[in-house]
């Protein structure tokens, strides 16, 4: 069993991701991303989620979370394109715009995507996106929509996904979050 903080960037489905973590038998809490680097780590996490949310400018703290935080962070959709500016990504509106099902190639089955390729279908926004990778980043998954579907750092445990798999019309999600898991216990 691992702890792990879910931060809100004010996105719809934020307390889905909670809920998720805990049905999958691990410990879970919800903070702000207000949340001081300080008052996040008196929590004792194993891991940290950022959720998804409706813009960049809402993001808190979460460019220090992801620069100075030694921890496994996976960012969704919003989190993700979060990760990806920190460390010098471009992020942009996307030619896609609202949620639909997109299926998503699996270029790279890592830590967080083993087992879940060749192909998968997830729930996605494509209303910005990661445009260009950061230094130190590798492509994990692309979409017919987007070059960018999913990422991780070179070094460091940090992992953006586009897509959300915390719904239920993403299959295997559950299977994303039990590999970020196993990332946490293992770090």
């Amino acid at each position: 069993m691992v702890k792990i903080i879910v931060i809100n960037n004010y996105g719809q489905f934020c307390h889905l991701i909670h809920r998720a973590v805990r049905d999958l038998d691990q410990k879970v809490e919800l903070m702000t991303n207000s949340s001081t680097i300080k008052e996040i780590m008196t929590k004792s996490p194993d891991g940290l989620i950022l959720s998804g949310g409706p813009a960049l400018e809402r993001a808190g703290n979460c460019n220090m979370y992801v620069k100075e935080l030694d921890l496994p962070i996976l960012g969704i959709c919003l989190g993700h394109q979060l990760m990806a500016k920190a460390y010098g990504g471009e992020v942009r509106t996307g030619a896609a715009g609202g949620y639909a099902s997109v299926q998503v190639e699996i270029i790279d089955e890592d830590d967080i995507l083993r087992g879940l390729g060749p192909r998968t279908n997830v729930w996605a926004s494509h209303a910005d996106e990661v445009r260009s990778l950061p230094p130190d980043f590798i492509r994990l998954a692309r979409s017919h929509i987007c070059e960018i579907e999913a990422m991780k750092h070179c070094k460091k445990p940090l992992y953006g996904v586009q897509w959300h798999p915390e719904v239920s019309h993403t299959e295997r999600g559950n299977d994303l979050f039990r590999n970020f898991f196993e990332v946490c216990l293992n770090y």
